[in-house]
């Protein structure tokens, strides 16, 4: 569309009907589909009364009509990003049970919240501690020096031998932490753990004395009580990482606009902000009935947050998730409410001059910021620094 500074042809262009809006993702659309219907009421409300009976010009200008009401905002350049937002839960990462291999009967259990690090009590036996110790791989077999060097190998031994040296129990200089023999320098080290916690030292881990996790665990849920016998492969605990995170389940239209890295902006349930950034963005769809009705499919976006500590202690709280779907680099960006909609598709802006001077400008709007209430647009006739009329509602 071209400009002119003789509105009567221009005005004429201006509808209160409602246009065609452009085609836009759908993950914005009914947060937008409130700003457009907002500039489009404006248009019905002042148009036929104001923009439809100004000549676009100064009021001083032949004795035009002054502007319709509203505030000036300037035309900038800058970086703009999209945001939808989406509902999350806080909490934590992983789920981790605790196989007891025990026998006996359980007679301390930690409180739900407690943080178990490797090298501490997990829970007891007959009085006896059940101990954390780093490793992927889970207790399966005693771990005992044999009647030869290689006698006892493995992966479990190589995870023991590396806790070991980790916990302090032994040196390197005398334990390879990379070895997968238990041999004396084992043994020794053993010992030295066994004696810390008022433990017979018989140099010997036999099944059920020790877990292997591979990090420190955050109590989730109990599944025995004290006074219980504890019988091998039932679950005692069920723990997750320390490690915060979002979890949210999102609509799979919304899939392709959310990548592996991309920065988020969390409100917590106190409406204070906190930064965090997409960690996982999962392949497979999920459905859910709600009451008898089919929920749309999701898939499961996992959000960690860059400063844990601004969350506490909350868990499995409800949050706010703004979501970065898009983004424009040195993008010409207006208010939203800066559009106006054109009766022949389209939209302009209205830019006033330095003399005060109104004139319309066609432009195409092109990334939405919902968040902020920002569009970029392009144009011949627009340009940075340049005066937007922005209606007021």
């Amino acid at each position: 569309m071209t400009t002119t500074d003789d509105a009567p042809a221009a005005h004429a262009a201006i509808q209160p009907a409602t246009p065609a809006a452009p085609a836009a993702p759908a993950a914005r659309g009914r947060r937008r589909g409130r700003l457009v219907a907002g500039v489009v009421v404006l248009l019905a409300v002042a148009g036929a009364g104001v923009l439809l009976a100004h000549p676009w010009r100064s009021p001083a200008a032949k004795g035009a009509a002054p502007p319709a009401a509203g505030s000036l905002a300037t035309v900038t350049r800058r970086d703009l990003s999209a945001q939808t937002q989406v509902d999350g839960t806080l909490g934590y990462a992983g789920s981790y049970p605790v196989i007891n291999q025990a026998r006996g009967t359980i007679t301390w259990l930690p409180g739900l919240g407690t943080v178990i690090r490797s090298g501490h009590v997990l829970y007891r036996v007959d009085g006896t501690p059940v101990l954390l110790l780093r490793g992927k791989v889970p207790a399966y077999r005693d771990l005992a020096e044999g009647a030869t060097a290689d006698a006892v190998t493995g992966a479990d031994v190589r995870q023991l031998n590396a806790a070991l040296v980790r916990l302090g129990y032994a040196k390197r200089s005398d334990l390879d932490p990379h070895s997968d023999e238990f041999g004396w320098a084992t043994r020794v080290a053993v010992e030295r753990l066994q004696s810390h916690f008022g433990m017979a030292k018989t140099g010997r881990l036999p099944l059920g004395s020790v877990v292997f996790l591979p990090r420190s665990l955050r109590v989730q849920s109990r599944s025995a009580v004290r006074g219980a016998p504890a019988g091998p492969g039932a679950t005692v605990l069920t723990g997750t990482s320390t490690r915060r995170t979002v979890s949210i389940a999102l609509d799979v239209a919304q899939q392709s606009q959310v990548k592996v890295g991309n920065p988020v902006t969390i409100t917590l349930p106190d409406q204070s902000t906190t930064t965090g950034r997409v960690t996982s963005v999962g392949r497979v769809a999920t459905s859910a009935a709600d009451q008898g009705q089919d929920k749309s499919a999701t898939i499961a976006v996992t959000v960690t947050l860059r400063h844990p500590g601004a969350a506490g202690h909350l868990d499995a709280a409800p949050v706010l998730v703004g979501l970065e779907t898009g983004r424009a680099a040195g993008a010409l960006v207006v208010p939203v409410t800066a559009l106006l909609a054109l009766a022949g598709g389209g939209y302009a802006v209205e830019v006033v001059s330095a003399e005060g001077q109104h004139r319309l400008v066609a432009v195409t709007p092109g990334l939405f910021d919902d968040a902020d209430g920002l569009v970029a647009v392009t144009g011949d006739g627009i340009a940075a620094g340049q005066r937007v009329v922005v209606p007021s509602s």
